[in-house]
């Protein structure tokens, strides 16, 4: 069945906890500060999380956490996000736990009139949002924020498959060790490039996926699959694997599928 959703109920749908929204505007940037107090294993794993620090409680207190198993989504005609990526100097860092790439203003994405920047993408190895229960060997996350502060977060998942050409300038750059930086002269790169040709999505409101596991973040994952090859995957899971948090309960939210 197909609904035609007001645009007020998509927005409900989309932003989830508006109250905390503006809570979670820094949180990405915050939680590289603190490199070493949390991890993916051990008593400082995502079961401990919650316990680590108080102001990290919503780990495992909240109802509306992220990443979630795509399936049983309800199917809605809405539009795709409208992106405006511009070419931007290829800057990369290893924070210990993923190597990100960080951007300048410039680029954004628009979804029901609202504007995000984005400000950064990085890597998960294995899969976080799992399809079906089925998880695949990393996923990307484009990391943007609006002017009141609300993060939208789109996620990208990667299968083993073909080479893929618009990877190459970043897995090849890869800062080895922690806290390392790589700047490559001359290197840009246009994040529209990394995205799949068709760009529907599963959207639902939930939270970062690493400490403080802020909520009141806009969820879009791409429905379409993109390939790095199995060369290409190696590259950056030499460097970090097993670093996905568990998939969390939907509760009582509501996960969309556009239709088109």
């Amino acid at each position: 069945m197909i609904i035609q959703p007001t645009k007020l109920f998509f927005l409900f749908i989309l932003g989830g906890s508006l109250a905390l929204a503006g809570c979670a505007s820094h949180e990405e940037e915050k939680h590289e500060d603190e490199a070493h107090a949390w991890a993916y294993e051990g008593e400082s794993g995502p079961t401990h999380w919650g316990a680590l620090n108080a102001e990290w409680a919503v780990c495992s207190e909240g109802t509306e956490q992220s990443p979630i198993n795509l399936t049983s989504a309800v199917v809605f005609e809405i539009d795709d996000p409208i992106f405006s990526y511009q070419d931007a100097p290829l800057s990369l860092i290893n924070n210990g736990h993923t190597v990100q790439a960080n951007f300048a203003a410039g680029s954004s994405i628009t979804v029901e009139g609202i504007d995000y920047q984005l400000l950064q993408f990085h890597f998960h190895s294995q899969l976080e949002h799992s399809v079906d229960g089925v998880l695949l060997p990393m996923e990307l996350h484009l990391v943007h924020q609006s002017s009141d502060g609300t993060l939208a977060v789109v996620g990208l998942l990667i299968e083993e498959g073909a080479f893929n050409p618009s990877f190459d300038s970043i897995l090849t750059s890869l800062p080895a060790t922690e806290g390392a930086t790589n700047d490559p002269a001359g290197v840009t790169i246009n994040a529209l490039s990394l995205l799949p040709e068709q760009r529907t999505t599963y959207r639902y409101a939930g939270s970062l996926t690493t400490p403080p596991c802020s909520q009141g973040v806009a969820w879009m994952v791409m429905t379409s699959k993109i390939q790095l090859s199995a060369e290409q995957i190696a590259q950056y899971t030499t460097l970090f694997h097993g670093t996905n948090r568990p998939i969390q309960p939907l509760n009582s939210r509501v996960l969309v599928q556009d239709a088109s």
